[in-house]
């Protein structure tokens, strides 16, 4: 049964599969960093997770392909015409990710990368401390895009959050990779639409930021980590 959690008119998360989901206004900026299909709960050891984790709601190596060009055609029919959206994803999936964007209809502006101060460590191959950032657009010559400083590069150097003892949700990205993904692609005001929500961050960005944000997310186990990052009581599921 769907559930929604209104912090405000213009900030609201909807817990449901996003593919179930009707977005009524048209978006200005879709941020999406999905699961990432690479049985992450298996591999739990290998990325420091910890029992305080979070449970996990995973993508299928084999569903994957068909569940990104869901997402794609979904963000896609979400923007309105000059909108953007932002991607993220591992290394595993990166084939995979680029195909679809090559069928989706948007135009690949961008591929950034964030580099991170470490990875897991490795025996047999070299370890991965970086993650893809991908910024496309529907129309090539009506976007936003406030350029973030004179020199602006693709490669960005951001601290990965570590909170020991805290419950936290898969992979939380730190919320000035978020910011800056979104105050580049959008303006004060605009309707930034997060298709999968995860812990949340996306809606603490905009909120701080002064953009309305629609977040949907599957897993209903997150809510608790939602309202301890927005700071809200129980009062707010409707």
């Amino acid at each position: 049964m769907r559930r929604m959690m209104r912090i405000d008119n213009d900030h609201i998360v909807i817990f449901d599969d996003f593919r179930n989901v009707k977005i009524d206004e048209p978006a200005d900026l879709v941020f999406a960093d999905p699961p990432f299909g690479i049985d992450f709960e298996g591999n739990l050891q290998s990325y420091h997770r910890k029992p305080d984790a979070l449970s996990y709601v995973e993508v299928s190596r084999e569903e994957y392909p068909s569940f990104i060009r869901d997402l794609l055609d979904w963000s896609y029919k979400v923007l309105k015409p000059s909108g953007s959206m932002w991607l993220l994803s591992g290394w595993n999936n990166l084939g995979i990710v680029l195909q679809a964007i090559d069928k989706s209809g948007f135009h690949l502006i961008n591929h950034c990368i964030w580099k991170y101060q470490f990875g897991v460590f490795t025996k047999r191959r070299f370890t991965t401390s970086h993650y893809h950032l991908l910024l496309m657009v529907k129309d090539k010559k009506n976007y936003t895009f406030n350029k973030p400083e004179h020199y602006a590069e693709d490669v960005w150097y951001i601290k990965r959050p570590y909170q020991r003892g805290v419950k936290t949700a898969g992979n939380e990205l730190p919320d000035e990779l978020v910011k800056k993904c979104i105050c580049t692609s959008s303006n004060v005001g605009d309707l930034v639409v997060d298709p999968v929500l995860g812990s949340g961050t996306t809606m603490r960005v905009c909120l701080k930021n002064g953009r309305r944000c629609i977040g949907v997310e599957i897993n209903p186990a997150l809510e608790e980590r939602i309202r301890e990052k927005l700071g809200l009581n129980s009062n707010l599921t409707i």
